[in-house]
């Protein structure tokens, strides 16, 4: 029989954290809030639409590498092994790899979302009795800990979407480096948006049904909901841009006037056209990333590439590297990666 427990990550207050960050952000000089706050129930919701639309190819085109290749996976899974998805949203591709590897034993999502993470690990539950699951409610951007239980258990780290592109290629080693400190992970599977011609993904981030617009708005609501600001979410509006010299897709909530916000006791000036930047998803060649993997402590066993060459699938192994730079120590060299400019 199957039993799911449901982990809360013993950490500071959820909402204390959320309120310093927004307020952070906005009170800088140049505008920002981090993208995993996209992620309430609403945004969760609408996120799922966005990988169904015809203009959003990162879904589908990793889920069709993943259920063509996911069964090579078999050489890296010990019997038992732990499956870890980080910031597992719906957990849809995770079936993939489960139908793939009936070697798994428990399954570990690992997400912000609490509620959103819940409902999906209870469908997974139901879905595979064999597998014990293990919802873990955490921010994985964050120092984090898995179940003790799973300390000596063999594990395959998943970490799919492009999500590592969210992140700026310095703070993107320093995350590979410490989910590479995770004791006893025989393979590391993850995915990268790579390079393509800037209409294609800008396209991607401002699809013409206006569902990722929706998406970023939904942020300025959630703030007004969870903090009590003021927002008149239909003053501002959705905008994808392509940054040639960072490669990178960046999402911004541009003001359509000047305007005052009131946060937390702060008055809040927007001017016309200013902007908040709310994500930014950077694309890689194969040099580029795993040049980023090699130097956070991995091998790169093999890559999965689509025919019209739009994403890969890595697969990690752990490289043999001084106790010192898993740590972030002075050996290692985050940052020092070939640089993402055309």
């Amino acid at each position: 029989m199957n039993t799911m427990h449901a982990m809360q990550a013993p950490v500071h207050s959820g909402d204390r954290v959320f309120a310093f960050s927004i307020l952070a952000g906005l009170m800088a000089r140049r505008k920002t809030i981090d993208c995993k706050w996209l992620y309430d129930a609403e945004g969760s919701r609408l996120f799922d639409a966005i990988t169904d639309l015809d203009d959003y190819y990162p879904t589908r085109t990793e889920f069709a590498i993943l259920r063509d290749r996911a069964a090579e996976l078999q050489t890296l899974a010990a019997p038992g092994c732990a499956l870890v998805e980080l910031g597992s949203g719906s957990s849809v591709k995770t079936r993939l790899l489960l139908n793939a590897l009936p070697c798994v034993g428990t399954y570990v999502p690992v997400d912000i979302s609490d509620g959103h993470l819940e409902r999906a690990a209870s469908r997974l539950d139901a879905e595979y009795p064999a597998v014990k699951v293990h919802p873990l409610v955490a921010d994985f951007t964050a120092e984090f800990s898995l179940p003790a239980s799973l300390e000596t258990v063999p594990k395959i780290l998943f970490f799919p979407g492009s999500t590592i592109g969210n992140f700026e290629v310095r703070a993107a080693g320093d995350l590979l480096a410490r989910l590479r400190s995770i004791a006893n992970v025989s393979a590391f599977v993850i995915g990268a948006d790579l390079k393509k011609d800037a209409a294609t993904l800008v396209r991607a981030y401002d699809d013409s049904e206006g569902v990722t617009a929706a998406f970023n708005l939904n942020l300025l609501t959630r703030i007004n909901r969870e903090l009590g600001a003021d927002f008149d979410p239909g003053a501002f509006r959705h905008e994808a841009r392509w940054n040639a010299m960072k490669s990178r897709v960046e999402m911004h909530l541009v003001s359509r006037c000047v305007q005052y916000v009131h946060l937390l006791g702060e008055r809040i000036v927007f001017e016309e056209g200013e902007t908040i930047h709310t994500e930014n998803s950077h694309k890689y060649d194969l040099e580029q990333f795993e040049a980023l993997a090699a130097d956070a402590g991995w091998n790169t066993h093999r890559t999965w590439i689509d025919d019209a060459g739009l994403f890969c699938v890595a697969v990690l192994t752990p490289a043999a590297i001084p106790e010192a730079n898993l740590a972030g120590g002075p050996g290692r060299r985050t940052g020092d990666v070939v640089p993402l400019i055309d």
